[in-house]
């Protein structure tokens, strides 16, 4: 039986999987600069953790532009939406890919994550609702998909063709298939008017609970933990570990594949215990970097320990997401929002430590240094969590990583929670 959107139970309309593809560009932008980093230092004239400010700039560009996008377009049509952010994100790496001078570089990479934010708030409503209230949960998961898979494919084929035909290559790929992908929206996405369902007053409402805050601390720390060290990854597989440079994207593929692994076991297992799940994953996490120190000067343990930091690092993520969600009840558009701003302050601060690492007596281990320690702090926020919930029952669906639109009249379903 068809749903109230007219979509048939297990068949997704075409406009997620497009809107997916949008996901996977974006993604794909935000982490492909992590292979590329001597090439645009050696190019731009700076050094290599200055050039690491490149990803950290995009993630304050996020953690601004996610929750300021998700209100400002709250009332405005998604198509017009969706259009813009992607032409201001193909606009962006051409500048980009055209600039000589860092300074120029660093603000397309702020206006391109502020687009990026406009997308994901977006992009997000509409492939649930294009999706229908029975596919809305498969429909969010291939739009965490296409994140998912920019890791595992898109920033390794970045960094691969960045070998070839220097960074900027990849930039202008990125701008040619973002406006071909703004096409794309403009053919597949009816043009009609948002139907505001929450009030801006409503969203905010959600944010008072102290549980909230304890999930995105979690998402900020285990963020910043994984991202510190694979800011600086090429540096330490190549100058550390001896690994040819063209053979660090092959690296970068078992970090994706490490990554995709993650996200499906958080879904799994964290359905089931969430709790468990995290509190184990994010240990294991810091563990793995802790070990990278002393072990990152073997070219196959470097590889494996590159593959579990991307396999344990990624398991907290959908569940703490979902939990965040589950918190914000019947207004989640702003905690998503806020949800992603948190990994990316996580990323932001993760970055930068490290850089500041890289640039002291530790060296080459100072980023997976600083990653230990912002890992291990993740622990903190999650048996916070753990502590609360002893005494309350409810189940959370941790698949569900991102908000689906609900309508007034439908109540929220919380499950209960082992």
């Amino acid at each position: 039986m068809p749903s109230a959107s007219g979509t048939t139970p297990g068949k997704l309309p075409f406009v997620v999987w497009v809107l997916a593809a949008g996901t996977f560009l974006m993604g794909t932008t935000e982490f492909v600069v992590a292979g590329l980093l001597p090439e645009l230092a050696g190019d731009l004239g700076v050094s290599v953790s200055h050039a690491g400010l490149l990803i950290t700039a995009f993630a304050i560009g996020m953690i601004v532009g996610a929750p300021t996008m998700a209100m400002a377009t709250l009332r405005l049509p998604q198509r017009q939406t969706l259009i813009l952010a992607l032409s201001v994100f193909c606009l962006g790496h051409l500048v980009a890919a055209l600039s000589t001078s860092f300074s120029l570089v660093l603000a397309a990479r702020v206006v391109t994550a502020l687009a990026t934010g406009a997308f994901w708030s977006v992009g997000f409503v509409v492939a649930t609702a294009a999706a229908g209230r029975h596919n809305a949960t498969r429909a969010t998961g291939v739009m965490i998909g296409g994140l998912t898979l920019a890791n595992v494919v898109g920033v390794p084929i970045g960094s691969f063709v960045g070998q070839f035909t220097g960074w900027r290559g990849p930039f202008w790929a990125l701008a040619v298939l973002s406006g071909l992908a703004a096409v794309f929206i403009g053919r597949f996405i009816p043009a009609q008017e948002r139907r505001v369902e929450v009030s801006i007053r409503s969203e905010v409402r959600a944010l008072r609970q102290g549980r909230l805050w304890l999930a995105l601390s979690a998402a900020m720390f285990i963020m910043g933990g994984v991202l510190a060290t694979y800011t600086y990854v090429t540096p330490l597989l190549t100058d550390r570990a001896g690994i040819p440079e063209g053979a660090v994207p092959f690296v970068l593929v078992a970090f994706g594949v490490g990554a995709l692994g993650g996200t499906t076991t958080g879904g799994h297992l964290g359905d089931r215990r969430p709790m468990t799940t995290t509190i184990t994953a994010a240990a294991a996490t810091a563990l793995v970097l802790l070990l990278m120190i002393p072990l990152s000067g073997n070219p196959l343990t470097a590889t494996v320990l590159v593959f579990l930091m991307g396999l344990t690092g990624f398991t907290v993520n959908p569940v703490v997401t979902a939990l965040a969600m589950r918190f914000a009840g019947d207004a989640p558009t702003l905690t998503s929002a806020l949800t992603t701003s948190a990994f990316n302050v996580g990323v932001a601060g993760g970055s930068w430590i490290a850089g500041v690492a890289l640039d002291s007596s530790l060296g080459l281990t100072g980023p997976p240094l600083v990653g230990t320690a912002t890992a291990a702090l993740t622990l903190l926020p999650l048996i916070a969590l753990a502590v609360h919930g002893s005494s309350r029952k409810g189940r959370i669906v941790a698949r569900s990583s991102a908000p689906t639109q609900r309508r007034r009249d439908e109540p929220a379903q919380v499950p209960s929670q082992h």
